[in-house]
């Protein structure tokens, strides 16, 4: 992705107001509830914040509130486990705290990575004492899962509508009636643009009709998609994007009719401002009923991050951030007051490090497919992460690989350490473990074994999404199976440089700068991995002692 001078401008500014301080291990171990970002801090510490609020790769986000707490869900697409749920008491600080979806289903098609596919465009919402979570996978149709403790487990997913192509579901009980809009992805239904409302039963668990077509976007706001359903004083209200994800804006509907006609008006734009493509997402209020609005901004490897906006009401309209050049559109703004304020807030942010307590990893991994319990051996009480070297089997690269483990990028400027041991077993060879800078292109430093001898490499991959085979860029030898790794990325295309060490001090570079590439609707991506080549000795293992973001 290439970035005007704006954006770089943008980017040095938000690292400014980011800055937050730094935090040892044994302060994680003890903040466990509230985790302090090294690298990106939207909460100033004085009563205002800076956006993005996230600056990571949470896409079309929905949010509620369900009292004086906020929760959030987002799209996670092939990476498992699915529909990440955050928690805030502030709607600037944020912190994972579950996930909805173990498993993507039908499993047997989700147990290989299937980029681009699998949970579009979530919806949740919390309904007489639960909470429910739809969301559209285009090759199948519109899924549901509920749950009355949002922090434990979630239902099995109920498909409520088979179809192809049907996507970004929301829905609305209202009164007596229960209803589902949702939007149309022209790759597999043949038309977009289009936002259907279908009836559902009381349960929320199925469809009762074919649906109506309640709004055309084709001659005002192509690629309408992404439509969240709400009613206020008598309208229902469909807020909904348009335009791209790159540069779009966002569009609101209302009619005092469930089916229309409905009115239409573009509520927030780009207009003056350096923050492209402002749209998609979802309206909250506060307990003292202000509204504000949560969307993402694409930012090509980086994802799309997350921005909060105030938002007022005038003439039963919306108007989200501010108007800036005063045509009636709000625009986003880059800092404000918090819409929550209060001494026992805590600034946090979602965990980016990790020590690997018990042998698991933290709720910021993600793998690249449905896990198997066979591919880690996460026993309690272990003070490590152990990754069973599994055969990469007949795969030209890692492209179609599950077992890669993985998370988001959280800043544009951030360092990666972990410290990895490799055992080989009965000495066998072409087996190897490391550190991941994973996309379309992706490159990794890794340590492996061969001529009786452990290595530690640097490797590239250019368009893996086409099959092309890795490239070995630079190899040194090492004097144990037992090597430090580490990644330092640059904005603002995410530039990569890969050191090693063999006793954590002294850090020397290895190989060549790597240009990070998103994958298929998601950003580049971080993490650990251990692989076998094909037909030699089953066996191996690597141990990660823990992994560190910081400055």
């Amino acid at each position: 992705m290439i970035f005007t001078n704006k954006y770089t401008y943008i980017l040095v500014l938000g690292l400014f107001f980011g800055a937050c301080t730094s935090v040892k291990k044994t302060e994680l171990q003890e903040q466990k509830g509230n985790y302090i970002s090294q690298v990106w801090q939207s909460d100033r510490g004085d009563g205002t914040y800076t956006n993005p609020i996230l600056y990571a790769d949470y896409s079309d986000p929905d949010v509620i509130r369900v009292g004086k707490d906020y929760y959030m869900t987002a799209s996670s697409f092939n990476c498992v486990p699915g529909l990440p749920i955050l928690h805030s008491k502030d709607l600037v600080n944020w912190q994972i705290v579950n996930y909805a979806l173990e498993k993507q289903i039908p499993e047997a098609v989700f147990n290989i990575p299937q980029h681009s596919k699998g949970v579009w465009a979530p919806a949740i919402r919390f309904h007489k004492g639960e909470f429910y979570i739809y969301w559209g996978d285009p090759d199948f149709g519109v899924y549901m899962v509920k749950t009355k403790n949002i922090y434990g487990k979630w239902s099995v997913p109920v498909l409520v509508m088979e179809g192809k192509g049907i996507i970004d579901p929301c829905p609305l009980w209202d009164g007596e009636n229960t209803y589902l809009v949702h939007a149309w992805a022209g790759s597999r239904a043949g038309i977009n643009s289009v936002l259907t409302i279908n009836k559902m039963n009381a349960e929320g668990t199925k469809v009762l009709d074919e649906g109506q077509n309640v709004f055309d976007g084709h001659d005002k706001h192509h690629t309408m998609e992404g439509p969240k359903l709400y009613k206020k004083d008598g309208y229902y209200y469909i807020f909904a994007p348009a335009g791209g994800v790159e540069n779009g804006w966002q569009v609101v509907m209302r009619s005092k009719n469930i089916y229309g006609p409905y009115e239409d008006k573009i509520v927030l734009e780009q207009g003056s401002t350096i923050i492209n493509g402002p749209h998609q997402g979802a309206w909250v209020t506060t307990p003292d009923d202000a509204s504000w609005f949560i969307h993402f901004q694409d930012q090509g490897v980086y994802g799309r991050v997350l921005h909060l906006q105030p938002m007022q009401w005038k003439d039963n309209w919306p108007l989200i951030g501010k108007d800036f050049d005063g045509n009636g559109v709000g625009e986003p703004i880059l800092s404000g007051v918090k819409p929550v304020n209060g001494n026992s807030l805590p600034i946090m942010h979602p965990v980016e490090s990790d020590e690997f307590e018990n042998g698991k990893p933290g709720l910021q991994w993600q793998w690249y497919a449905n896990s198997s319990v066979k591919w880690s051996a996460q026993i309690p009480g272990s003070d490590y992460l152990r990754l069973f070297a599994i055969s990469q089997k007949e795969e030209p690269n890692l492209w179609n690989v599950s077992n890669l483990l993985l998370q988001k990028l959280p800043a544009p400027n951030f360092t990666a350490t972990t410290k990895v041991k490799l055992t080989t077993e009965w000495d066998t060879p072409d087996k190897k473990a490391g550190m991941l800078l994973m996309g379309k292109s992706y490159a990794y430093a890794a340590i492996a074994y061969h001529d009786e001898k452990y290595w530690v490499q640097q490797t590239s991959c250019i368009n893996a999404n086409e099959g092309t085979l890795e490239k070995l860029i630079e190899e040194k030898p090492l004097n144990s199976n037992e090597v430090h790794l580490r990644m330092k990325i640059k904005a603002p295309n995410a530039a990569c440089k890969f050191s090693y060490s063999e006793n954590g001090i002294d850090f020397f570079e290895i190989g060549q700068e790597a240009i990070a590439e998103k994958d298929l609707w998601i950003s580049a991506k971080i993490g650990v991995f251990a692989i076998s080549q094909p037909n030699v000795r089953m066996g191996g293992y690597a141990d990660f002692d823990w992994f560190r973001i910081t400055k």
